[in-house]
Parts: structure tokens; sequence; C-alpha cells
């Protein structure tokens, strides 16, 4: 007979059971893309249905799940009820680009109920003038959110290396800013009660293909995401996970260089990538203002303009260089453009396609897929409220009662 450990109390054994129980009956419905039931839960993990049933009954009552209206059955019977994640559980996400500020709030079912994109230029700014801009974003936001809304969690994506447990920006090139303490610029951004969690923009906007919602997995599992701005960012993602390295700095795509005697760049190096795929650089080389939007680009290119013919080859001839590497060294079977080389996905793809089947050594049996990321702009933004709400996700208990 086997016998309980006697320094484990057993009300400490079945708290923790619960709370692991919670967790995956809250993570069951989050993960279909259709509303469940207490009877589907049971089925799809193992629990007894009175189990089920107990625990969706708690989850329901601290808003973590909402029921829904019953559909009519055909034949005679009680329908189920249907559950959803809840609607008043929600995250904000933040972002700062060389391009753009944001702010942008995510529910528990993915939606987004409130946010603000501000397009502008803030390359080489004052940082407490561009977290002034934030601050306003974000308060904007949050004054348009429904009464009754709990934030449980922010996060804030910044472009280039972020240490995310000191909360310092440590070099964004394109943003002119090294070694940033962010905490007292993000005062004021959100309630005091709530933390502000820090994370490479192009991370978090991969989140955002890795997941079509919290706990819900999306269509690609193992890709690289690209995060085209005014530079270019780069994520690794293996079955759902961002691959940050020992250090949390993998993935700066943007900064493989693809031509060493190419023009210096603001990393410090020479003829990286973004020189030559970022937006502001397709813009001059295609002659055009840095504020056009890339859909202008676009049009050029498919009324035969050829300098901007040209300057899309080239962008395409430098992705094709740098992501051959990546794809011959990792072994990833799509390349998701986000920003503006989503943007351009479709003119950008058949060269890049060439480029790839001629550098990639396994192009002859599984040739990379090139796909266009979907959603609003400002990617990281809604990666940095994703990651805020897999809190709640990972464990329930907390935000009860």
């Amino acid at each position: 007979m086997t016998q309980r450990p006697a320094d484990v109390p057993s009300g400490a054994r079945q708290a923790t059971l619960r709370t692991t129980n919670l967790g995956l009956a809250l993570r069951t419905v989050c993960a279909s893309p259709t509303p469940t039931s207490r009877s589907d839960i049971a089925a799809a993990t193992g629990m007894t249905r009175a189990t089920a049933a107990r625990l969706v009954d708690e989850l329901v009552a601290g808003g973590l799940l909402d029921e829904v209206a019953r559909e009519a059955l055909p034949r005679r019977g009680r329908p189920a009820t249907p559950l959803l994640p809840g609607a008043c559980f929600a995250a904000l996400g933040l972002q700062v680009d060389a391009g753009l500020v944001a702010a942008r709030v995510l529910d528990l079912r993915g939606r987004t109920v409130a946010e603000r994109v501000e397009l502008g230029d803030f390359r080489a700014s004052d940082p407490a003038g561009t977290f002034a801009r934030l601050r306003a974003v974000a308060a904007e936001v949050l004054a348009a959110l429904a009464p009754g809304v709990r934030l449980v969690g922010a996060g804030l994506a910044l472009p280039g290396l972020v240490d995310e447990d000191a909360g310092v920006l440590l070099r964004a090139p394109n943003l002119g800013w090294s070694d940033l303490p962010t905490a007292e610029l993000l005062a004021g951004c959100v309630p005091p009660e709530v933390s502000v969690v820090l994370g490479n923009e192009a991370d978090l906007a991969a989140r955002t293909v890795a997941a079509e919602a919290p706990g819900r997995a999306g269509p690609h599992r193992d890709f690289l995401y690209l995060s085209g701005q005014i530079g270019i960012g780069g994520a690794v993602v293996l079955d759902g996970r961002v691959v940050t390295g020992s250090s949390g700095w993998a993935g700066e795509v943007g900064h493989v260089c693809v031509r060493p005697d190419g023009p210096p760049c603001t990393c410090g190096s020479t003829g990286c990538l973004e020189l030559y795929a970022g937006r502001h650089a397709l813009l001059h080389a295609a002659g055009l203002a840095p504020d056009v939007p890339s859909p202008e680009l676009a049009d050029r290119v498919r009324a035969g303009d050829p300098a901007a013919t040209g300057a899309l080859g080239t962008g395409a001839w430098a992705l094709g260089v740098a992501l051959a590497g990546v794809v011959n060294v990792v072994g990833i079977p799509t390349v998701v453009l986000g920003g503006h080389l989503a943007e351009l996905a479709a003119l950008l793809r058949p060269a890049l396609e060439r480029h790839l089947a001629d550098r990639v050594l396994s192009a002859r049996w599984q040739a990379p897929r090139i796909v266009g990321a979907q959603g609003p702009p400002a990617a990281g933004a809604s990666g940095a409220a994703l990651r805020a709400l897999d809190v709640v996700l990972a464990d329930p208990a907390r935000f009860l009662g």
C-alpha cells in the first residue's frame, strides 16, 4: 500500500490539485475555437463531470469564464451551456518603435477592446518626449475601457536588446537609445497596481502568429518572423515558442550582414539587411519620401516604375541572403513577413522564393514557405498583451475571489 509522505499535508496537496485543475479547465476553454461545455471539458481533460462542473462554476463566479446563450437542439433534452473565456479580464500592450507609439487592450478571448496607434518618426528622439506621447496614447485607450474590465497586466514592446528582468532597454539602434531604464518613463502609463514587463518587439509580435488568442494555437508552429518597420526585427519560433537565446537577445535578423562592404549601419556594422529591406531603405531606393505608405510603393511596382521595381528587387535579394542563412542553420519551414514586409509580401514572394531555392540546401525537398502576417499594425503591442494574459492561464486561482 502506498503511503502518503508525512511531510506533505493533505490540504496542501488538495490545494495544488485544485489550482492545477482550474488552470487545465480554463486553458481547455481558451484553446477551443468554438464555445465549449462542462461535459466537453470533462471529456478533454479526463476529469469526472462533477469535478469539471465544480471547477467551471468557480471560474464562472470569478469572471474567468462566461456562460453564453444556449442553442436550441432539434431533439428533446436540456442543451449544454456554452462557455467562453471571460470578457472582463484584459491586458494592456504598449509599443514604442522608430515609426510609431501604440497602446492596445486585449481581453481573454483575444479581442481588441481598445487601441490607439500614433505614427511618427521617433529616430534619435528624446526618450522623455517619446514616452510622454506613449503616456497620452495609453491614457486614451484606458479611458475607453468599459466599466468592469479588469486589467491583469501590461507589457511594453521595444526594438533592440532588452533586459527584461532589470527593465532596461540596452540598445535600440534605430531609436538611438542605449542603457535606458524605463521604470520612471513608464510612470503614469498604467495604473499603479499594474506592473509592466518589457520585451523585444519582434519576439512579442511573433506571438500574434503563434497564438490566435490567449491559449489558442495559431496556424504556424515553427517559423521565422520578420518584423518590418523602419528597421527589421526577427524572431525564431519553434513549437509555438519564441527562441530567445541564453540572454534573450536572439533573432536580430535585421542586423545580419548581407554585404560586408556595404554602407554603415546604426548598429556599428556594415551592409546589414535592414539597410536594403527596411521601410525607409526601400522608399529611399525607390525615390520616395520616408512617410509614403508601403501600398504606394507596391502600386508603383505593379505599374512598372523602374526605381520602385529595382528597390524591391534589391530588397528581395537581401532578404534571400539573410533568410537563407537562418533557414540553413535552424531548419525552419516557414517565413512570416510582418509590418511593411507583409504589405509587400505578394510582390516579394516570387523573387524571394527563387533566392531561397538557390541558397537553402534543403529547398529541393522542402521549399521554405513565404507568408504575410495578418492583423493590425503594432503587432508588438498585441503580443505584449498576450504575454500578460498568459499569467492568468497559468494560475487562474490567483485571480479568483
